[in-house]
């Protein structure tokens, strides 16, 4: 996954971060049912805890690209405890 956006060439409103990355962020914010807020401060202290030096989306960033982007998640209710699994990859190597 590219966490930053690639250049569109037109002169303004270039976007900081990939749609993936906002997805990613959007979909832990579900997750959890978390504020746009919250969920900033929590991936940014996954990314710290996993050691990759990224900047996080602002709540203002998350605000505005949420209303393009449909984060669609299967839901099914479950009794149980949630589990959610975060792949990193290896930044030492």
């Amino acid at each position: 996954m590219t966490w930053d956006a690639t250049p569109t060439g037109r002169r303004c409103g270039q976007q900081a971060y990939s749609d993936e990355a906002i997805q990613a962020c959007l979909t832990i914010q579900i997750l959890f049912g978390l504020p746009l807020r919250q969920t900033a401060g929590f991936v940014a202290s996954l990314l710290r805890l996993a050691g990759l030096d990224l900047s996080v989306p602002d709540y203002s960033t998350l605000c505005r690209r949420q209303r393009t982007l449909a984060v669609r998640l299967p839901y099914r209710g479950s009794k149980g405890p949630l589990h959610l699994l975060v792949p990193f990859r290896d930044v030492t190597a």
